[in-house]
Order: structure tokens, then sequence, then C-alpha cells
């Protein structure tokens, strides 16, 4: 049963939804929360912005009654929630879409949406035709046209998220939490999005709404809230605000150097492609050279076939066409460890699926990749593991009590932080970077991209696969652009606009 006050409260003013005061949370002795506050309006979009471990997570987990705070207060309508959890908070109209999907994958989309909502009945017989009604007309208010008995593992990330959104609204939710809801979408899935979240809006549902794409708030967030170290530093309306003032309030200091990019001397051709291809990963006819000290970048829209190069040149996927070379000689990759004892590697797109294993320690994550060189007629050698891991953590700046620790308690910039220190422990030639700062902070973003500028200044040979533009401006001596699987057009950093890029990605 919900224990809550139904006193009225002044917080009820300026349409008041949900309110959180004073909210502190420690574990053993870490301050995650302290003395944080936030509030929400009916009918508004409120971007909640900070770093990785700036305490955004742990708040959205009290809200939801996840997490149990240490003191503070949360009402909802005025009302004071005395005791919280999981399923009080959502009987209270209070959801959460994160950044990767909670669906059941066996499941239709009309059995999903069902779920936690639909009660038995006679003898606990379903009633197929009414679930499946009930899903199409949730579906149809956001404009989703998905069909109710698709099997979940069959949804793209797009629709999983209209599905999620979906099952909150039956559940008649109100107040709907965000995070990170555009960190896989192209922008078509994203424009898409927006105007469901504006006809939401609409309706009256207050929307929390995270992300660390700060140049996406003016377009969709009505105020912003600021969170860090725990605390809650300002809030602003969003049009009063820019984006360089947030970033500011963010990190404590200016941040101009978020593409610190350096000139570095072009060198030798470290890595070639001629006529490279592959079938089964759907690219074709790829010309490539990348030099010591240089940094390419891959655009291309989703289906290009970016991702799919990448697998291919580190033996993910088999190539059947054309040639590898490695400064100068031809090479052939059949298998990942292949690529590694040649120093070539990976930091794969999908950090917590591929880039890290989330239930290991953050030492045994760091060199994983390295055991050959770790192991040997006695075994392990774990205080060298403990040293190379000290080494990089500290390097990295990734922020952690203990190398022991689990990188599942790692916040997403730590853990890719941490994903990319076991590739540097191989002292690549060549480094391929998916993604590498999608769902970061800013502040681990700037950390990162001043690590690619030490690397290239170190002779290493990156591409680096990016959809965000003002990235690939900001850190690429050329850009080569895919489209249909084959590399379309190449640009210089200082020919390079993003308007040519769009064009030669669309294949004008």
């Amino acid at each position: 049963m919900v224990r809550a006050s139904y006193t009225s409260s002044s917080s009820t003013t300026n349409n008041m939804l949900l309110n959180a005061v004073n909210i502190e949370k420690s574990y053993a002795g870490v301050h995650a929360l302290r003395d944080a506050s936030f509030y929400l309006r009916a009918g508004e979009v409120h971007a909640l912005v900070g770093e990785n471990g700036a305490g955004k997570s742990t708040l959205i987990k009290v809200l939801t009654g996840a997490v149990v705070p240490d003191s503070g207060e949360i009402s909802l309508d005025g009302a004071k929630i005395i005791e919280n959890s999981p399923s009080i908070s959502k009987s209270l109209g209070i959801a959460a879409i994160y950044q990767q999907p909670a669906l059941f994958p066996e499941l239709s989309v009309a059995e999903n949406i069902a779920v936690g909502q639909e009660t038995a009945g006679v003898f606990g017989i379903v009633h197929w035709p009414k679930r499946k009604q009930r899903a199409k007309e949730l579906l149809n208010r956001i404009g989703a046209r998905i069909d109710p008995e698709q099997i979940a593992a069959e949804l793209s990330m797009p629709q999983q998220q209209l599905v999620e959104i979906a099952r909150a609204l039956g559940a008649n939710a109100r107040v709907l939490i965000l995070d990170e809801p555009t960190a896989s979408l192209s922008e078509d899935d994203t424009r898409n999005l927006f105007r469901v979240i504006r006809e939401l809006r609409a309706s009256g549902v207050g929307m929390i709404y995270i992300s660390h794409r700060l140049e996406e708030l003016p377009a969709i967030a009505d105020r912003v809230t600021v969170l860090r170290d725990g605390q809650t530093i300002e809030t602003h309306e969003m049009s009063d605000i820019s984006s360089s003032q947030l970033i500011r309030l963010m990190v404590g200091r200016d941040l101009s150097g978020v593409f610190p990019k350096r000139e570095v001397r072009r060198g030798d051709v470290v890595f070639e492609l001629r006529g490279f291809g592959s079938r089964e990963a759907g690219i074709r006819g790829i010309d490539l050279t990348i030099h010591a000290g240089e940094i390419v970048g891959i655009a291309g829209l989703v289906g290009a076939g970016r991702t799919e190069l990448a697998k291919t040149i580190f033996g993910l996927v088999p190539p059947d066409a054309g040639v590898m070379l490695l400064r100068g000689m031809q090479i052939t990759i059949g298998h990942p460890s292949e690529a590694i004892d040649l120093h070539i590697s990976y930091l794969p797109e999908d950090r917590r699926r591929h880039g890290v294993v989330l239930d290991l320690p953050i030492s045994s994550n760091i060199t994983l990749a390295s055991l050959k060189d770790l192991s040997g007629f006695k075994g392990m050698n774990f205080r060298r593991e403990k040293e190379i891991a000290a080494e990089y953590t500290r390097r990295l700046g990734v922020k952690t009590p203990a190398i022991y620790n689990a990188v599942s308690t790692l916040s997403g910039g730590n853990q890719q932080k941490v994903a990319l220190s076991r590739w540097l422990v191989t002292q690549p030639a060549v480094l391929i970077l998916d993604e590498p700062t999608q769902g970061v902070d800013v502040g681990s973003k700037a950390e990162i991209h001043e690590l690619m500028v030490e690397l290239a200044e170190q002779g290493v040979a990156i591409l680096m696969i990016s959809s965000e533009m003002p990235e690939l401006l900001g850190m690429c001596d050329r850009i080569a652009v895919m489209n249909g699987g084959t590399i379309a057009k190449m640009f210089e950093r200082t020919d390079a606009t993003q308007d040519l890029i769009l064009s030669a990605a669309l294949g004008h």
C-alpha cells in the first residue's frame, strides 16, 4: 500500500507535478547525492544534465523507488511520498525508459505492453483480441506503425523505445523519464521521437530528459537542471542558457577543448586497404590508407557499412575480396586474436555488450586482451596485472574506489575508459574506434579526444567511426564517407563541411 500524506503543499504552484527536495544518498561513505533538488511541471520537458558520475542515475533510481535515499523528500502533486518502491512508483504514474530498452525479446509487442498491467480473466484466461486491440490503440496514440503481434527481438532500437513509451502510457504514466533516448538513433528516428515527446507534452505528461547531446536540448527541452558531484548546481529556462554555459556549469570550468585537435605531421602509411570487401558484411571495393599520426574518420548513414568495415578488418567477419597491408606487408586476419598479434585494436560501438565484461573487475577488463603476455608456465602474473590496471586507471582518469570493483559499478564514461584502456595496453599500431564517445558526458568526451591526439602524436594510426558531425569535423585529418557499403567520397580536413559530408552520405 502507498503510504503518502495528502496534505496540501505550496509546491503545487506553477503546475508542479513531481518535486524532490534535499535528496542525500551515500554508498560506503561516498556521496552519490548531496542536497540534490529537482522539480518537474506537468506538460513540460525538463532536461537533466551532468557528467557521468554527477548523480543523475542515482537521482532517477530514487524517483523510481529503486533506491531508498538517506534523507530528503519526494512529493507528487504536493503529496509527500513516505514510502517508495518500483511497484509503488509505477502505480503513481512514474515510468523510466532507459538507453537499453527492457523488453522481453521472446514475447510479442502486445505481450510486452501487457506485462505488469493486465489482470487475468476468469480462470486466468487471457483475452487475446482485447490485448491486441489495447496494444494497437496505445501504439496508434504515439503514431507508431508497429504490428502488435511482432516479436520484440525483431524490432529496431527506435521501435523498442516506442513500445516502451506505449507500455508506460498504458500504465497511465504521468511522469516519463527518458535516459539517453537518442544515443543509438538516426536523425530521422530522433525527429520521430521528438514528435512523440511533443505530443505527450501537449497531453500534460511531464518528462525528465537525460542526454549528453547538449546540441539537441534547445529543440526539445523547456528547462534544464545541472548536477555536479551529486549536487544541484542551477536550473534555467532552456532558452536562457547556451551550450557553452551548460558545459561550464557541468564541469566547473571552461571547456574550450572539447575537440582539442592539434596538427600532427603525417608519417608513412601504416595501414592500407585495396579493393577490400566482404559479401557477408555488405562492403565492397574499399580503398583506404591511414598514415602514422593520422586520424581518419568514417561518416555515413545507418546501414552504410561503417561498423561492418571495422568488424571485417578486425577478423570478426571474413573478407572475400581485396587485400590488407600493414606497413607495406600484405596481411590476412581470420580471427580477432590475429589482429591483436599484429597490434590492430578495435573498440566496438556497443560498450555494454561488446566493450566490457560488466561482472568482471576493472583490473581483469583492462588486461583481457593481453593475457598472453601476463601468463606463462607459472600461471597468471597477478602482480603485473594490478600494476597495469593501476597505471591505466590513473592515466585515463577512471573514477573508482578500487580496481577490483566490477565494471558494472562504473558510470558510462568510466566504462568507456576501461574499454579503451584494454586496447591501449596492447600498444596498438592501428586503433579502430567505433563511436568512441557515444553516451559519455562532455568532460569524458574531451578527455577521450585529448587521448586520441596524444596517441596520434605517438604515431598511432587511428580510424574513427562517428555519427556526430562536430566530432568528425573537429577531430579528423581526413573523412571518408560511406554509402551503400563502399567509400563514396574522401575529404581533407580543410575541405570538409557538414553539407558536403551529408550530401555524399546520401549518394548525391
